[in-house]
């Protein structure tokens, strides 16, 4: 595997970073110095603090689609494909396995930072806008490839994939909103059974 660039192991230092502490208050200077850099070098790499959050997420979500990626194919797969009941091949538990995923505690200070930045791009913040560009396509388009290669029309399988992504979004704000797992679990539980039950 190639070595990251300078570039890349910044940024991977500034996920693990901002994972542990956030990004409330956090300036340049304090990441920099925490990540053993300069502010210079960072804005050198990224051009702004807006920017560097962008490019944060933006690593983090395409880390999070590269794992919903290996889920596709049990997510699209026809439940009534597997009589003897496999579990690998059952969807409703690879949706499961992927809220798991998304929802991990752990990644809760990326989703804040998600969802402070996409607050920030959608009111028109220098350097924060760039976040739209393919926010939801991004995640939409691959969920929809499953659908079609399962037979679903065009049209219904972006609807459902689109539903899928505002519906996980959703969940997710309500989680680090509320904090009430079990709430939001039963939620995401009950949608699971909606989706599978229209495969």
């Amino acid at each position: 595997m190639p070595r990251p660039s300078p570039r890349g192991r910044l940024l991977d230092a500034a996920i693990t970073y901002v994972e542990s502490r956030g990004i409330t208050d956090l300036s340049l200077r304090e990441l920099a110095a925490a990540i053993g850099t300069s502010h210079r070098m960072l804005i050198h790499h990224f051009g702004s603090k807006e920017e560097l959050w962008v490019e944060v997420i933006r690593t983090v979500e395409l880390r999070q689609r590269e794992r919903l990626a290996a889920l596709l194919p049990r997510i699209s797969a026809d439940p009534a494909a597997d009589p003897a009941g496999d579990p690998a091949a059952d969807p409703a538990e690879a949706l499961r396995a992927w809220w798991r995923q998304i929802s991990d505690p752990a990644l809760w200070p990326n989703v804040r930072l998600f969802f402070e930045i996409y607050g920030q791009a959608l009111q028109g913040r220098r350097g924060a806008t760039a976040l739209l560009d393919g926010i939801v396509d991004a995640w939409v388009e691959p969920a929809a490839a499953a659908e079609m290669a399962r037979g679903v029309p065009p049209e219904c399988a972006r609807a459902r994939a689109r539903l899928g992504v505002a519906v996980g979004r959703g969940l997710l704000l309500d989680l680090v909103a509320t904090g009430d797992r079990a709430a939001v679990d039963a939620a995401m539980e009950e949608w699971i059974a909606s989706y599978v039950a229209t495969m």
